[in-house]
């Protein structure tokens, strides 16, 4: 089984938290970014996906300015699971990220399939 989708450039891990009142919470651009993914993935109908997973993501900055590519990671996947691709990120067994050139607004795309599959095609 496998699924691919295109969704917005996350927001850095820098940027997902935010402490109030001695609460670590999700700040408001990654509360957007969350809603955008469920959005996207709803439209799509995407239907969670079992058992253990592997998972390819590309992402493609914004703008320029330098990035650590695991910024990304805790929005992004946290939102998959949120927007219903897969039940727990804890099924995640492989997971590769590559950074290519920015584009004017940034995007990502996310390729998820069983981790059985995956291991075929790699191996």
């Amino acid at each position: 089984m496998e699924a691919s989708y295109q969704l917005p450039y996350p927001p850095s891990v820098n940027h997902y938290w935010r402490s109030v009142g001695g609460r670590v919470l999700i700040s408001k651009e990654g509360r957007a970014f969350r809603r955008k993914v469920c959005a996207i993935l709803n439209r799509v109908r995407a239907e969670p996906m079992d058992g253990d997973l592997a998972i390819e993501i590309v992402v493609y900055p914004p703008d320029r300015r330098r990035r650590d590519v695991d910024n990304v990671l805790k929005s992004l996947l946290d939102a998959l699971e949120k927007g219903g691709a897969y039940e727990n990120d804890s099924q995640i067994k492989r997971l590769t990220i590559e950074k290519r050139q920015p584009i004017s607004g940034g995007h990502t795309t996310a390729k998820l399939q069983t981790y059985r599959d995956a291991k075929t095609c790699h191996a």
